[in-house]
């Protein structure tokens, strides 16, 4: 039997510190508790004295889910202070002013009822067994292999990322939501181009960026990106796109050495995150490195981090 679809709320750590039961949770629960008492769905750690014990709380309300502030330091949703509000998909929640920042959206499943075996009438019959009698071994002398070498093994190296050939992007009505910073931008058709440029349908002001410098179209069933600059600048999963890309779910993006960095948060849902230090960087961060050298500050590129961690 299959259960009637539940409409879950999706959580994603964007900024500050990541909550202790992890930076990506999903709830069914009638109610989420946010704050630094054990008993929180959403935990932070004890030592963020600006968050309060028991800080938010959003609640379903049928459909809709409403945020309700219980803090002392107050509530921000897409950085206005708040008391109670409805939430939608997108809404970048921040706890006690430079707090935490934690994207929330909803997400449509189904799932199947486990039915459980049914009992048995009376218990069966237990089965007599005979046990053989106890026959000792022959006692074998135990073989001497010659020890072989230790073979050292050579460094992993990461597959090359395999791409498609170029698809042309087609106009397409299909959703796009994407956060970058406070603000959250709905598309309802693509492609849609990332850059510089007034032109592009989302403008973004960053060092890394190129005028033009990314589109994300619809084609062949999924979402894709496609790098404009000409120069291979993006990363998927720390890995160069040549000209274009496939996008999956929990994909970590990054437009520039310099970012802005995104992560995949479901189909057609991308949201800002942090960057995360990279302990050894790779050649191709030092190549990207060298190739945006002239765009911005020295320095800036070589404090390229591992994208995300997930």
């Amino acid at each position: 039997m299959k259960q009637p679809p539940v409409i879950v709320v999706q959580l994603f750590h964007i900024k500050g510190p990541i909550p202790i039961n992890g930076k990506e949770q999903e709830f069914s629960e009638p109610s989420i508790l946010i704050g630094r008492h054990p008993s929180c769905h959403v935990q932070f750690a004890t030592d963020l004295a600006h968050l309060s014990r028991k800080h938010a709380e959003i609640i379903r309300d049928g459909n809709q889910f409403k945020l309700i502030d219980h803090s002392t330091n107050g509530t921000f949703v897409n950085g206005k202070k708040i008391k109670e509000t409805y939430l939608k998909d997108g809404d970048v929640l921040m706890f006690a002013e430079g707090g935490p920042q934690i994207s929330f959206l909803t997400q449509m499943k189904e799932g199947a009822m486990e039915i459980p075996p049914a009992k048995p009438l009376r218990e069966p019959e237990r089965e007599v067994r005979v046990e053989p009698p106890k026959v000792e071994p022959p006692k074998v002398e135990p073989l001497i292999r010659p020890q072989r070498p230790v073979e050292e093994r050579p460094p992993y190296v990461p597959p090359k990322r395999e791409e498609p050939p170029e698809i042309l992007a087609q106009p397409v009505q299909m959703p796009l939501v994407i956060q970058y910073g406070p603000q959250i931008r709905n598309f309802k058709q693509l492609p849609v181009t990332l850059g510089k440029s007034p032109m592009c349908e989302l403008v973004l002001d960053h060092p890394g960026i190129f005028d033009l410098h990314a589109q994300i179209f619809f084609s062949q069933n999924q979402y894709w990106i496609k790098d404009l600059t000409g120069k291979g600048l993006l990363l998927i999963n720390r890995q160069a796109i040549r000209f274009q890309a496939p996008l999956k779910l929990h994909d970590h993006i990054a437009l520039s050495p310099q970012g802005p960095f995104f992560q995949v948060f479901g189909e057609g849902r991308l949201g800002e995150v942090e960057e995360v230090r990279d302990e050894k960087p790779s050649d191709t961060s030092q190549k990207m490195e060298e190739a945006t050298e002239k765009k911005g500050p020295k320095g800036i590129a070589s404090k390229f981090k591992k994208i995300f961690g997930s």
